[in-house]
């Protein structure tokens, strides 16, 4: 990154093409370690996009570095579970904490009720299975998609899970 601050927000629409480009620069890697080239997040159309992006119960998540588009996060919510997908780092600016960053960032976006958040990605992709378990969640379950084999995961939420936007601790008002 470059010496500005990292900015996490809310992806407008007018940006639905930056984010496009973004996840399929960022998918490439996925589908070589899958040796399927028509992964969801490579073959989702701007429309597609658009309508995802739309829909009530998600919210999509950038980070920016100056005005680049650098990350994304798609949370999905469903009563009292929230389900990330669609993580994605430019490849350039991968293994930064950027990522880490947008999966903090989702919490202060989730209803009050919710309870636990799941992520699923590939069985083999062991960077990514190695970041979730580093943030504290535990493998659930592995279910067959087509071609493809996704590991589910899980973290219960708590107290220290309530955070502001930008990672840090969220501190109630009346704690001294």
């Amino acid at each position: 990154m470059t010496d500005t601050q990292l900015r996490i927000d809310v992806v407008p629409d007018e940006t639905a093409g930056e984010l496009l480009t973004l996840r399929r620069a960022a998918f490439v890697t996925e589908a070589q370690i899958h040796d399927d080239p028509n992964i969801p997040p490579l073959t989702q159309t701007l429309h597609e996009l658009r309508d995802d992006m739309a829909a009530d119960g998600v919210v999509t998540l950038g980070a920016w570095d100056g005005h680049r588009l650098v990350g994304s996060v798609r949370v999905e919510i469903e009563g009292q579970k929230a389900t990330l997908g669609r993580l994605a780092v430019a490849p350039d600016q991968q293994g930064r904490g950027i990522g880490t960053q947008l999966m903090f960032a989702v919490l202060p976006y989730l209803p009050e009720e919710t309870t636990e958040v799941w992520v699923f990605t590939g069985k083999d992709s062991a960077r990514n299975l190695a970041l979730y378990q580093q943030q504290g969640y535990e493998e659930q379950f592995d279910q067959t998609a087509g071609d493809l084999t996704y590991t589910y995961l899980r973290r219960i939420l708590g107290e220290a899970d309530v955070r502001n936007a930008d990672g840090t601790p969220q501190r109630d008002a009346d704690a001294g």
